[in-house]
């Protein structure tokens, strides 16, 4: 999903599971501190596995590749590029703008879903605590 040319203008969703990037997060805030501006950083945080799990749908992932590839201009377009009925694809959009995947935009009576970054990396981590690094080394 990612695109090719100017990795520089590529903005990568994060989706981590339990716990967000801390580290990125204090290191975002001492560069801010010397006035530093530091580079985007998007990320969610799902606690709950279910949430995961609707991200990665099959169904919810064409839309997502739809959307970035395509930038349809209402639901219905987006229905139409994916070959699928309205209401199913209405309420896929419904669950991604519930799970902050994707925005509607405003077009008169239209509703324009829209993504504002170009990959997901989802991070699952498989062990918890500060131990999780060493005890994966352990395998």
């Amino acid at each position: 999903m990612e695109k090719t040319g100017n990795t520089n203008d590529d903005r990568t969703l994060h989706i981590r599971f339990r716990t967000g990037d801390e580290q990125r997060a204090l290191e975002t805030l001492r560069a801010l501190d010397r006035g530093d501006e530091p580079e985007p950083f998007f990320e969610i945080v799902y606690s709950d596995p279910d949430d995961l799990a609707r991200v990665v749908r099959p169904k919810n992932l064409e839309l997502l590749r739809t959307i970035a590839q395509h930038d349809p201009k209402s639901i219905r377009d987006a229905a139409r590029l994916v070959d699928r009925d309205v209401r199913q694809v209405h309420t896929n959009l419904e669950e991604l703008e519930e799970l902050r995947l994707i925005e509607f935009e405003k077009d008169g009576r239209a509703k324009k879903p829209t993504v504002w970054y170009d990959t997901i990396a989802v991070d699952l981590p498989l062990a918890h605590g500060t131990n999780a690094n060493r005890d994966a080394a352990d395998v």
